[in-house]
């Protein structure tokens, strides 16, 4: 699973997979919480994070949601910039 972006100890990652497994997601790693970011809607459709984490892993997808629908689509992956 390529790692897209990492910042405050959050971790965002993608699968690669058939882009035909919806809805398009992102998955989030902080300490010992996982979570399942739905990119549309920017809701946790899986998994739980603290708030604090939550809200900066929103925000950073929300900077960049186009970007993630198109790799989601393209599968082709790459590094996103951090939150700072």
């Amino acid at each position: 699973m390529p790692e897209l972006s990492r910042f405050y100890g959050i971790v965002i990652r993608m699968f690669s997979i058939d882009s035909d497994h919806p809805p398009r997601h992102i998955h989030i790693k902080y300490n010992e919480y996982q979570a399942v970011m739905e990119i549309d809607t920017l809701n946790i459709i899986e998994g739980s994070l603290p708030k604090k984490a939550r809200i900066l892993t929103r925000e950073w997808a929300e900077l960049h949601q186009e970007e993630l629908s198109e790799m989601w689509d393209t599968q082709n992956f790459h590094k996103i910039a951090p939150l700072e």
